[in-house]
């Protein structure tokens, strides 16, 4: 992060209580000693407006928009000039992302790698990601500067597909929609699809609105009925 200039840094329920101290941030101290901690994923990109996974798909089959590293930087770029704010995530270096955490993403970005050997170790995936968007910073930019930088309906941030999701599984109770067995996969579609969906912060609240409404009549409604 501090080769190519990166400075917001946040680690999800870190293993040990002294990684702050970490002997290998060789001329970095300061990244690790201002980073936040959080227990969760969720609340780690609570302000995200767009998540970027990473990972192999060597073993996995992708649920979301796949991008190839060198077409990350223009999409990145876009959304900073419309005022969004992004996070790119790595996963630990044993077992990467979970099907779980790449749930909480709007694409998943794919290292172009020789197939004999598609996996890379943490600290290689995150210099070459941030690399590559360092490097791409100002055609990326350029791009995006007639591309709506005055943008007042900003992308809805993640807390807020969040919260939409909550009051749509409320629906989806109070309806019957599905069987009780089934509630953790829905959540599961659910946050995916709000996510392959792009909602802009006011159209966010337009839908927030409507659910709420037909979660209020559904609650009247004697049971039974």
């Amino acid at each position: 992060m501090a080769n190519f200039g990166f400075r917001r840094l946040t680690v999800v329920a870190p293993f040990a209580p002294h990684w702050r101290e970490a002997r290998s941030a060789v001329g970095a101290p300061e990244l690790l000693q201002d980073a936040t901690e959080t227990a969760t994923l969720a609340e780690a990109i609570s302000r995200s407006t767009l998540v970027v996974g990473t990972g192999t798909l060597t073993y996995r089959r992708p649920e979301q928009s796949v991008v190839s590293l060198p077409d990350l930087g223009p999409l990145v770029s876009l959304e900073i000039a419309r005022g969004g704010r992004v996070a790119m995530i790595f996963g630990p270096e044993k077992h990467g992302l979970t099907r779980e955490d790449l749930s909480y993403c709007h694409l998943l970005v794919e290292i172009p790698t020789d197939p004999r050997q598609p996996s890379m170790n943490l600290g290689q995936a995150v210099a070459v990601c941030l690399y590559e968007l360092a490097s791409r910073a100002q055609l990326a930019e350029a791009s995006a500067s007639g591309a709506g930088s005055n943008e007042r309906n900003p992308s809805a941030a993640s807390d807020r597909l969040d919260l939409l999701a909550g009051v749509v599984e409320e629906v989806m109770l109070a309806a019957a929609y599905s069987p009780s067995s089934m509630r953790d996969a829905n959540r599961h579609d659910l946050r995916l699809l709000l996510r392959r969906l792009s909602l802009r912060e006011r159209d966010l609240r337009r839908i927030l609105g409507l659910f709420r409404r037909i979660l209020w009549r559904l609650k009247r409604v004697p049971k039974g009925q």
